[in-house]
C-alpha cells in the first residue's frame, strides 16, 4: 500500500499522521516539541511506526509543515514543505468542504484563515505575543493550582465570569492576581480567561476580517470546551471542534505531499540516525552570513542561510572543496 507522512512541528507541539490515498488517518502521534525539534521528530517516527506494519505500506510522499518545517523537511526528505496556512486550510477542506472561517490557537501562535469556494482568500496571524495561546493558559492554570486540561469543565461551572484583561500576558497575570486576591470564585476567574482569550483573539488576530459560517475552530486550545463556549457566544453562531483538530496541519500537508508530482522514498529507520545543526559564520564577504548547516551521521545534508554563492557550503562539500 503506498502512504504518505505529515509532520506539523511547532514551538510546543510535534504532530504526525500517516494516511493513504483515500486522505484516511492510519496512524497518528501528537507528542511535545520540549525545545528539541530533532528529538521530537525521532519520537513521533517511532510512535507512528508501532501504529503500522512497515512491511504492509510504502511511504512514497512526505510533507512538513510547522516553525521547524525546514529543518525537519531536510531530515526526512519531504517532497512538500509548506507554510502553516496552506497546510491547516488543505487538512481542513478535506474533511469539511464547505468551510469559511477556521480560527486556530496553538502554544504560542495563533491564525484566523479565511476561505471563499475552498481558496484561501484572506489570513492572519499573531505571533508576537503569546498572549491568549495555549503557553497563556497553561501558565495560568498553574498560577491557579488547576491542571490545564480541565480549565474548560470549570469554566463552564461559573455562573458571573470574571473579567480580565488579556491584550498583554504580564497585565493579563497582573490582573489575574489582583482578582484572586480581592477574594473572585476560581471558576469565575477560570471563565474570565476564556472569555479574554477570545476578545484578545478577535480584536487582534481576526481585527476587520469578516468571519462567516462554517465556522472551525482547531488547535490544541479548541480542547478547551471553556474558550469554544466563549466563542459561540461572541460570533452567535456554533464552532465546530473537530476530534482530529489538532492534527489538521499534519493531514493537511500529508495530502499536499500525495497530490505532488516528485516523490520520495522513506525508511522508519530515519530515528535511528543522529542528526546535528549548528551555525557557521561565512567569512566569504562583509555580509558574515550565518549559515545553518544539518548533518546526519556526521555528513553534512543540507545548508541554508547564504545570500551569495560564497556561502553555498553544500555545494562546495558536493564539489570536494
Amino acid at each position: 500500500m503506498q502512504a504518505y507522512l505529515g509532520v506539523d512541528i511547532g514551538s510546543i507541539s510535534t504532530k504526525g499522521v500517516i494516511i493513504n490515498d483515500s486522505n484516511e488517518i492510519l496512524a497518528e502521534s501528537y507528542i511535545w516539541t520540549k525545545g528539541n525539534p530533532i528529538e521530537a521528530v525521532k519520537q513521533l517516527i517511532d510512535n507512528l511506526k508501532s501504529q503500522v506494519d512497515p512491511k504492509d505500506l510504502r511511504i512514497v510522499g512526505i510533507g512538513t509543515t510547522g516553525s521547524a518545517r525546514k529543518l525537519v523537511g531536510t531530515m526526512l526528505g519531504a517532497n512538500v514543505v509548506k507554510n502553516e496556512i496552506t497546510a491547516h486550510a488543505v487538512g481542513t477542506l478535506s474533511l469539511y468542504p464547505d468551510v469559511r472561517t477556521i480560527f486556530e490557537i496553538g502554544g504560542q501562535d495563533s491564525k484566523i484563515i479565511l476561505i471563499e469556494n475552498g481558496v484561501v482568500v484572506d489570513y492572519a496571524m499573531n505571533t508576537l505575543c503569546a498572549a491568549g495561546t495555549g503557553a497563556f493558559l497553561s501558565s495560568q492554570a498553574a498560577r491557579l493550582g488547576v491542571d490545564v486540561e480541565n480549565f474548560g469543565s470549570i469554566a463552564l461551572t461559573s455562573k458571573n465570569p470574571t473579567k480580565i484583561a488579556a491584550r498583554c500576558t504580564v497585565f493579563a497575570e497582573s490582573d489575574l492576581v489582583h482578582k484572586a486576591q480581592m477574594g473572585y470564585r476560581k471558576e469565575d476567574i477560570i471563565a474570565g480567561l476564556c472569555n479574554s482569550v477570545v476578545s484578545n483573539y478577535l480584536n487582534n488576530v481576526g481585527k476587520g476580517k469578516k468571519i462567516k459560517t462554517p465556522i472551525i475552530f482547531q488547535g490544541g486550545v479548541s480542547k478547551n470546551i471553556g474558550v469554544k463556549k466563549a466563542f459561540e457566544e461572541e460570533v452567535g453562531s456554533e464552532v465546530i471542534v473537530d476530534k482530529n483538530g489538532h492534527l489538521m496541519g499534519a493531514l493537511g500537508v500529508a495530502i499536499l505531499s500525495k497530490n505532488a508530482l516528485n516523490k520520495t522514498d522513506f525508511n522508519f529507520s530515519v530515528s535511528e540516525d543522529n542528526f546535528e545543526t549548528k551555525g557557521v559564520e561565512c567569512k566569504g564577504c562583509p555580509n558574515r552570513c550565518e549559515i545553518i548547516c544539518v548533518s546526519r551521521n556526521d555528513q553534512m545534508i543540507d545548508a541554508w542561510g547564504n545570500r551569495c554563492s560564497k556561502g553555498d557550503l553544500l555545494s562546495k562539500q558536493n564539489r570536494g572543496l
